[in-house]
């Protein structure tokens, strides 16, 4: 009988057999092989995936912060006519700026850092399948946002808006290096972008728990999955814009794929930027949906109702967000016919979002809602996200988009769709696994408070800008004339968003307090459905001490203390158990890498590649040379540099405190496998 057999029948049957081969795990072991070296060497060369999706969200907030003051500043500009906050370059760096890191560093990071932390745990596994890539794609993500800002601070901040449109980023209108810093960074944070991709889609598929078929996979993990597909499509098309455009720009190269004058087309970088644009719009929906999904099934204590039909929207929803990109580009020459086509496909894509909303509804107005703070976000969700679709429907039509084109109409519309599809649901599920993460519990009284000014503040700032739309108030402009009759509004909405700047901070202070002394929260405090609340808060290295099985979809819920477990795994390896794509059948056992240095050292070299290559196109042979050397130390086994090796070996032994939580996690291991 060989080990795959062994597995198979080890995950499948209660009995005791396991130990006749296999050694039984202890947390002390398990804590010994998985757990990274401490202090400020396992920070550079830990590759557990909950570390690193921790940094991703962690990180992304702190951009959202960044952005959100950028954005403040922007409305306090605008406050009143002709006003002198800001002058016009300065503006144009911000405005750019903002969007950039909101699109780029915030919206789409911050999610696939919640799946790179829970997607493991909800499927029952001890890490992501290629964990040095997931490491390397953090530190490239870090290098990526860190060129933006520090450009804007050394004011070489891309001022050219967060899309970049040409001529105006081209070489004859936008001189110097500010573009240049915008196009690298672009390349730098999709690099992540793809490598989450692969990470989730390939972790999903091979490492679900024995008995998690694909229609027992929580919605949470599907909208990952989805959303990942799209990633893999669309973002490529984004690079390859940006990389023609680096070369338009870069001296000793200066190709012509957007100059008019030398047979290129200006229209092709909108179609390929909006062919990711509209659907990274649903890249970062997606996952809000799926945060919606398990909240709402969390607190309605009940199974989402429409299961099959939730998956099928999401689905719809990624596969119809590939066919809108030209209702960007109404304004522009296209034929008309085609135009008709994209107006009916705008419209057709809130069947799918419909659905789901239908769904979320019947399931609360059928189960025993609890309204929690984090169904209170869910419940803000869904009012500002239906207003929003709204619009989108307005916006859908060529002789109303033309109107109110690149008006405070379509800010409005874009704010409504992304803040209401994304922030809602982001702090909805802050609020939801704050107890997962740190043990405690987030304030109530703080929480509501910031939930209510959030909301208030949010539609005090955009509702205003509708209307200002309609009066003709154009975006990218920095100031206007008193005789325009915008200043209220424009006061309205800067009051507004100063309300949702306070109620970030109260966010933050709320964390800050909670972490240290907040109420304990146990394992499971809000009764969770689904597999990560069946391990501690906050969850050991390994995640968990014998793999599960699952027999339903909410196996939280469902599993009993007799339901088996998995053995078998090694305890002085980092072993993970691999599965059938369709059934979850255990396969086999697959060692995966142990900590690294190198993917920091080529995130190094990629980075400061990227940042040569806006100077000399040399940057790119000797850049790509450096990586293959770094690659092969990469992939050479056992070769990590010795003083690594030693920090790794030298690891302190846990505080008394974590000692006797493994000891606990022994105690409630199950007797039987």
């Amino acid at each position: 009988m060989d080990d795959s057999e062994k597995i198979s029948r080890l995950s499948a049957t209660p009995t005791r057999v396991s130990e006749q081969w296999f050694e039984e795990p202890h947390a002390e072991q398990l804590d010994h092989v998985w757990s990274p070296p401490r202090g400020f060497l396992g920070w550079l060369v830990t590759t557990n995936h909950k570390d690193i999706g921790r940094r991703y969200i962690v990180t992304a907030f702190i951009f959202f912060l960044l952005a959100g003051i950028l954005a403040l500043m922007m409305r306090i500009q605008l406050a009143r006519p002709e006003n002198h906050f800001l002058n016009p370059d300065v503006y144009n760096q911000i405005f750019t700026t903002h969007g950039t890191a909101m699109m780029f560093l915030f919206a789409v990071p911050i999610m696939e850092g919640f799946g790179l932390y829970f997607v493991p745990l909800m499927i029952g596994t001890r890490n992501v399948a290629f964990p040095r890539m997931n490491a390397f794609g953090y530190f490239v993500y870090l290098f990526g946002g860190l060129m933006l800002f520090g450009g804007l601070l050394t004011n070489t901040g891309p001022d050219a808006g967060w899309f970049a449109y040409v001529p105006l980023s081209g070489p004859q209108f936008s001189p110097g290096h500010r573009v240049d810093i915008w196009a690298d960074m672009i390349t730098l944070t999709e690099i992540p972008a793809l490598v989450g991709a692969v990470e989730i889609i390939t972790t999903v598929f091979k490492q679900r728990a024995p008995g998690m078929s694909l229609n027992r996979i929580p919605l949470f993990v599907w909208a990952q999955v989805i959303t990942s597909f799209m990633v893999l499509f669309a973002m490529p098309s984004i690079m390859l814009a940006s990389g023609a455009l680096a070369m338009d720009r870069l001296k000793n190269v200066n190709t012509h794929f957007f100059n008019v004058a030398e047979g290129g087309d200006a229209l092709l970088w909108q179609h390929l930027f909006w062919f990711f644009g509209h659907p990274e719009v649903y890249i970062i929906f997606i996952p809000g949906t799926g945060f919606v999904s398990t909240i709402v099934e969390t607190f309605s204590r009940r199974k989402m109702f429409g299961y099959p039909a939730m998956v099928l929207s999401l689905i719809a929803t990624a596969f119809i967000g590939f066919g809108l990109w030209v209702h960007h580009m109404f304004a522009t020459p296209l034929p008309k016919l085609g135009q008709a086509f994209f107006t009916g496909a705008s419209m057709l894509i809130a069947i799918p979002s419909g659905i789901q909303i239908f769904c979320w509804i019947a399931t609360l107005a059928t189960g025993k809602p609890k309204l929690k703070i984090p169904l209170l976000w869910v419940l803000g969700f869904i009012v500002v996200f239906v207003l929003g679709g709204m619009t989108g429907i307005v916006l859908a039509s060529m002789s109303i988009d033309i109107q109110v084109h690149d008006t405070f109409f379509v800010v409005a519309h874009f704010h409504y769709v992304l803040i209401g599809g994304a922030v809602f649901p982001l702090f909805g599920a802050l609020h939801y696994w704050f107890p997962k993460w740190t043990g405690r519990m987030l304030n109530r009284a703080l929480a509501q408070w910031q939930f209510w000014l959030f909301f208030i503040g949010f539609n005090l700032t955009f509702f205003p800008m509708h209307i200002l739309g309609f009066h003709g108030m154009t975006r990218r402009i920095y100031t206007y004339l008193p005789e325009t009759g915008w200043g209220n509004l424009n006061l309205l909405a800067t009051i507004g968003a100063a309300t949702m700047g306070i109620s970030v901070l109260l966010f933050l202070i709320n964390v800050a307090v909670s972490r240290k002394s907040g109420a304990l929260a146990g394992e499971n405090p809000w009764g969770g459905s689904t597999l990560e609340w069946m391990t501690a808060s906050p969850p050991p290295s390994y995640n968990f001490l014998h793999l599960p099985t699952v027999a339903g979809r909410c196996p939280a819920w469902e599993n009993t203390p007799e339901t088996p477990v998995v053995s078998g795994l090694s305890t002085t390896e980092r072993e993970v158990l691999t599965t059938t794509i369709l059934d979850a059948v255990p396969e086999h056992r697959y060692e995966i890498s142990p900590d690294s240095i190198w993917p920091l050292v080529l995130a190094l070299v990629v980075g400061l590649d990227l940042l040569w290559m806006i100077f000399t196109p040399w940057a790119y042979p000797i850049g790509v040379f450096v990586g293959l050397v770094v690659l092969a130390f990469w992939f050479w086994r056992g070769n990590e540099p010795g003083w690594v090796v030693e920090g790794i070996m030298s690891t302190p032994p846990k505080s008394k405190t974590e000692q006797l939580a493994l000891k606990t996690e022994d105690a409630k291991a199950p007797s039987h496998h």
